[in-house]
C-alpha cells in the first residue's frame, strides 16, 4: 500500500525557499565557486549521461533539474526521453529528479541545469528580490493542482465561503496562496484558521483539521485507499489560479541556446501528447525504470495521470501562455504581495512551438 505521508506537492521545500528568503544567488555564487554540486541523489530510473564528447553533431545537450522525485507528473518528459523526442528535436537531455533538499532555482544559478521546473512565485522572488536572471518560457500546469482537500462527510469544502470558521492545514508556501484566495474572495484572514501541515493527510482523516492545501491529483488517492470519502477543491476554482511547473531558464541561456530550448518545449509536448492517449499505459511500463524505489504503487501513480490531464490541457497544447494569461497571472502575484510583472515571462518560444 501507498504510504499515507504527502509531499503536498514540494509545498514544504519550496516553502522554506520562499518563507527564508536566503540569497540564492549568493548561495549559488558559492557552489559556483566550490565546484559543488547539488545534483539529487534520489534518482529513480534510467539517465541520460551522454557526455559533451559523445553528443551528435548538431545536438545540443540540456539538461533537466525537475522539481520533485520521479512520479506522475513528470510522465511526458520520461516519455518524451523514452521515444527518442528530445534527439529528434536535436537535443540531447539529462534528466535530473528533485527532491526535499533539491532548489531547482539554485541548480540553474549554478549551472548544473540548463532548464528547471519550478513555481511563479519562487521564480518572480527570486528575480525580484534576489535579481536571479530566469525567464518563465512555458507552463506545464495551466492550473496549479493544489486545492483544499477535505472530506466529503466532513467539511465538504467546495466554495470559498464553506472555509469560514475552517480549520485549514498548510506549509508555508501555500499559506501564501490561500491567504491570496481569501483576500480575492473578500474573507478575513481571522476567519480561517491556518495551522502547520505534516504533510500527513492522516489529520483530515481523524478530524483533527477541516481539510488541508495539498495536491488534487495526488492525494485523493491515498484518502480512497484509508476508506475515505475525498473532495478537493483547486485553488483555481476558488478564485485563485495560478501556472505550476513553469518552465524557467536563464537570459544568458535563452540568448544561447533558443533554438535548442524551443526543441525541448516540441518533444516535451510530444511526450505528454503520447502519454494522455492512454493514462494507464506508461505508469506500468515505468515501475521498473522511472519509478523504481519511489515506494508508490502504479495504481496511484495511474490515478495521478489520469487527474492531472484536466489541469495540464490548453486550447494551443501543452506548455502553451498568452499575453492576457500572464497577466492574469501576474496580478494574482501581486495580490498575494509578490512583486512580479509581465517581463520575467517570455511567451514568443511557445508561439513559435504553436506556429511550427
Amino acid at each position: 500500500m501507498s504510504t499515507i505521508k504527502t509531499r503536498n506537492g514540494r509545498s514544504r521545500p519550496h516553502a522554506m525557499r520562499i518563507a527564508t528568503g536566503v540569497a540564492i544567488v549568493a548561495i549559488a555564487t558559492g557552489l559556483a565557486a566550490c565546484g559543488s554540486s547539488t545534483t539529487s541523489s534520489e534518482s529513480a530510473g534510467p539517465e541520460s549521461s551522454a557526455s559533451a564528447s559523445e553528443v551528435p553533431a548538431g545536438t545540443t545537450p540540456l539538461t533537466l533539474q525537475s522539481a520533485w522525485i520521479n512520479d506522475a507528473e513528470f510522465m511526458g518528459f520520461y516519455v518524451g526521453k523514452d521515444l527518442g523526442y528530445y534527439d529528434q528535436e536535436g537535443v540531447d537531455l539529462t534528466y535530473v529528479p528533485g527532491g526535499p533538499d533539491v532548489s531547482p532555482e539554485t541548480q540553474l544559478l549554478t549551472g548544473q541545469a540548463d532548464i528547471a521546473l519550478t513555481t511563479p512565485d519562487a521564480t518572480a522572488k527570486a528575480i525580484s528580490e534576489q535579481g536571479a536572471p530566469f525567464k518563465i518560457v512555458g507552463a506545464l500546469f495551466q492550473k496549479s493542482p493544489l486545492g483544499i482537500l477535505s472530506l466529503a462527510d466532513g467539511a465538504n469544502i467546495t466554495k470559498p465561503k464553506d472555509l469560514i470558521g475552517k480549520t485549514i492545514a498548510a506549509g508555508t508556501g501555500a499559506t501564501v496562496a490561500i491567504q491570496a484566495m481569501l483576500k480575492a474572495n473578500g474573507i478575513a484572514l481571522d476567519d480561517v484558521k491556518i495551522v502547520p501541515y505534516s504533510f500527513d493527510p492522516q489529520v483530515i482523516l481523524s478530524g483533527k483539521v477541516d481539510g488541508a492545501a495539498e495536491f488534487c491529483p495526488d492525494t485523493p488517492y491515498v484518502i480512497e485507499q484509508k476508506g475515505g470519502k475525498p473532495v478537493c477543491t483547486l485553488l483555481s476554482d476558488l478564485g485563485y489560479n495560478m501556472y505550476n511547473d513553469t518552465v524557467v531558464v536563464t537570459e544568458d541561456e535563452l540568448a544561447n541556446n533558443r533554438d535548442a530550448i524551443i526543441g525541448f518545449l516540441k518533444a516535451s509536448r510530444k511526450g505528454w501528447e503520447e502519454n494522455f492517449k492512454d493514462p494507464a499505459h506508461y505508469p506500468a511500463m515505468f515501475a521498473d525504470t522511472w519509478f523504481k524505489g519511489t515506494g508508490r504503487e502504479v495504481a496511484h501513480e495511474t490515478y495521478y495521470n489520469e487527474h492531472s490531464k484536466p489541469m495540464m490541457a490548453n486550447p494551443d497544447g501543452y506548455f502553451s501562455m498568452t499575453d492576457a494569461e500572464v497577466k492574469a497571472i501576474v496580478k494574482q502575484l501581486k495580490a498575494s504581495g509578490i512583486d512580479a510583472s509581465v517581463d520575467m515571462f517570455d511567451t514568443s518560444l511557445m508561439a513559435e512551438v504553436n506556429g511550427s
